[in-house]
């Protein structure tokens, strides 16, 4: 389990490695306050923190940087929150030395069909605030029939989540493995987010609503076949080239983190952070996918791109830093 100072001595790989310098007041503020709390833990427990976790309630940043990650909890997704709680820090302290003013947004995502707590969210934060608002989600591990309740978390962003600040499209990761509702009824969004619509939402509606303000892309768990009603459905909904097939599970975060940085001209040093904790082999492995797409609209990067130091995507003129 990763801790909040910037010790990297212990990291399972063969490199070394260094968080800059930049932050490094705000990483000391972070370790102080955890190592007050004791050890870190993300306990089992029977339901979620309600005060915290209510998607009724309406969220906002001046952060410049906003991410919301977000987290199908239902079925065998629902041990994703604390394979994340494992790498918070990690996640943190790696993005936040690119971009300091970074502040995350954490939801866990449900079927409302069935489940107790469908759509659980926490404010944006950063720091060591984010530990425990992230230890407030519960993985409830529910779900019904095979869609989940991915719509109601779209149209909870598009009502109740405002990012003034933000000077480019900020990143919204959703993890997940299934499909979606394709529609969100107007009783669930009354009942859960404490609106009184008289209407039923499109749920696919409601996505191509978030990607006109969110750099969107669904993280795909390993075992679905590429191309499937799943990947048509969410092609629909966000885009064909912003899902993600993930290929190695317990690398979920990096694949997170991977985007972000070659987004922000950082892939490099994200590269560096990875070999003291992997092997280059999986390095390679989680790089290479990465590297073949524009992590701002998901455009493939030709070959021969890496011949030069700079490169314009044809699909939306992003200049990235290869």
């Amino acid at each position: 389990m990763y801790s909040w100072n910037e010790d990297t001595s212990d990291w399972y790989g063969d490199a070394k490695y260094a968080y800059s310098p930049a932050a490094s007041a705000k990483r000391e503020a972070a370790a102080k306050r955890a190592a007050a709390s004791g050890p870190r833990t993300y306990e089992k427990k029977a339901h979620p923190n309600e005060k915290v976790i209510d998607p009724k309630k309406k969220i906002s940043t001046q952060s410049k940087n906003p991410l919301i990650i977000a987290v199908d909890v239902t079925g065998s997704m629902a041990s994703w929150p604390g394979e994340i709680f494992d790498r918070l820090p990690l996640l943190y302290n790696t993005l936040s030395q690119y971009r300091e003013d970074l502040e995350i947004c954490f939801v866990a995502i449900g079927d409302a069909a069935v489940d107790h707590w469908p759509l659980q969210v926490t404010t944006f934060a950063s720091g060591f605030d984010l530990e425990q608002l992230l230890g407030s989600l519960y993985g409830e591990g529910g779900g019904g029939d095979a869609p989940e309740s991915y719509g109601l978390f779209a149209h909870w962003v598009n009502t109740h989540v405002e990012i003034p600040k933000a000077e480019e499209v900020p990143f919204l990761i959703v993890f997940g493995d299934i499909d979606m509702h394709p529609v969100v009824p107007k009783d669930q969004i009354n009942h859960y987010l404490g609106e009184k619509v008289r209407k039923d939402e499109d749920a696919i509606k409601a996505w191509k609503k978030v990607t006109q303000t969110w750099n969107t892309w669904f993280l795909r768990r390993p075992g679905g076949k590429q191309g499937d009603r799943i990947d048509k459905q969410w092609g629909m909904a966000i885009g064909e080239q912003k899902i993600f097939h993930i290929q190695d599970e317990q690398r979920a975060v990096d694949y997170a983190m991977g985007l972000v940085a070659r987004k922000w001209g950082h892939f490099d040093n994200f590269q560096d952070n990875m070999r003291a904790r992997q092997s280059e082999d999986k390095v390679t492995l989680i790089s290479k996918p990465i590297e073949m797409i524009c992590p701002s609209c998901g455009g493939p990067i030709p070959v021969d791109a890496h011949e030069h130091t700079l490169f314009k995507c044809p699909y939306c003129n992003t200049t990235l830093k290869i």
